[in-house]
């Protein structure tokens, strides 16, 4: 799969050897990676993935920290995404909250993205 401009990706929280592995995956793939730390929480999720137009917030996060991993997608679609999950699963990479950059939510904080992946999550896996 060719990669496409624009491929970003926004990791909270990954961290140790799995952060190190999914890091090279990225890195070899061709995609940018960024790590969002806690004071960019209040940023909109368009501006820290890049997406032209959207403007910072400037405002700084001084609230709790969520502590789960999260993966945030900008620009990776079709191949290139089924080509990325299934090297993570190769690698035993789980990541639980994953979301795609999309025109609803680029205005939406990390904060707002967070709890709503999160609670989408804990519906699809109820019993």
């Amino acid at each position: 799969m060719r990669k496409q401009a624009g491929e970003t990706v926004l990791l909270y929280h990954v961290e140790g050897d799995r952060g190190r592995k999914l890091r090279g995956l990225l890195i070899q793939n061709g995609m940018k990676i960024r790590s969002i730390r806690p004071e960019q929480y209040l940023e909109p999720i368009g501006y820290l993935s890049g997406v032209k137009g959207a403007e910072p917030s400037g405002q700084i996060y001084d609230g709790e920290d969520f502590s789960e991993e999260m993966m945030v997608l900008k620009g990776i679609y079709g191949g290139r995404l089924d080509m990325l999950l299934s090297l993570m699963r190769r690698e035993g990479i789980s990541i639980e909250l994953k979301a795609v950059v999309t025109e609803q939510n680029i205005g939406w904080n990390s904060i707002q993205l967070y709890e709503e992946i999160k609670e989408e999550h804990e519906t699809m896996t109820r019993e």
